[in-house]
């Protein structure tokens, strides 16, 4: 199943195929609990995070990330660094809660979305099936004819929630036309507490970026029912 999608040329496609893999993967899991399933998701991120290096190819052969073992840090370690994560050593703090792995590559520019705050972002990523080590959908990538994904978030008393904006761009972005869905994955909303999400106004302005490690419970519907995780890695822009 390596490289799944490289011959799409079509977003048109992009739902038949996910779905059509989701369903491969839950074939091969017939005699499997779901907490058999979840077993070999944690198998598969921790073989994953000892990877070394981490060479991520899309499916013409360009390498999108080649960085050393990713090095694990607490919640308490990322509290007592301001909440940042340093990528000299390839920090991702681990969520217990959520058994999400978030890296911030850069903290981003404007402010944090505080509370009562709503406003809507471009989000840039790619989506790597970690379990079929390939990728999965881009809208950074000219293959798969990207289209932009915007996001209207808001934060109320703490809670961050967010929905796919397929007005903006008719029709909707890569994400939403890849899963026929405008719900955001919860992954996608944690860096949000973290980051500071304004708009690149100079040359030394540099936009949010965070990478992920997302499990099923945290990811999309497909992602959801299929249980496989996900690695991520999203830039956020204000636009309003």
């Amino acid at each position: 199943m390596r490289n799944i999608f490289k011959s799409m040329s079509r977003w048109m496609t992009v739902p038949v195929c996910l779905m059509a893999m989701a369903a491969g993967m839950a074939g091969c899991s017939d005699d499997e609990t779901y907490a058999d399933q979840k077993k070999r998701e944690r198998k598969a991120v921790e073989a994953f995070i000892k990877r070394s290096p981490l060479v991520l190819v899309n499916s013409v052969g360009d390498t999108l990330l080649n960085t050393p073992k990713i090095n694990v840090i607490s919640e308490v370690e990322f509290e007592r660094q301001d909440s940042t994560t340093d990528v000299s050593k390839n920090e991702y703090v681990f969520f217990g809660s959520t058994g999400i792995y978030m890296q911030i590559v850069r903290q981003g520019t404007g402010k944090r979305l505080e509370n009562g705050d709503r406003a809507t972002l471009a989000a840039r990523y790619w989506e790597f099936n970690i379990m079929t080590d390939s990728l999965l959908t881009s809208n950074k990538i000219p293959l798969y004819n990207p289209a932009p994904d915007y996001m209207d978030v808001s934060n109320t008393s703490g809670t961050i929630t967010g929905s796919f904006n397929s007005e903006i761009y008719p029709g909707g972005g890569a994400m939403v036309r890849a899963y026929s869905s405008t719900s955001v994955p919860t992954g996608w909303l944690l860096p949000l507490h973290y980051v500071k999400i304004g708009q690149q106004n100079s040359a030394g302005d540099e936009i949010a970026k965070v990478r992920l490690i997302v499990p099923h419970s945290s990811g999309t519907t497909v992602a959801t029912s299929a249980v496989y995780p996900c690695f991520y890695e999203i830039e956020f822009q204000r636009i309003n």
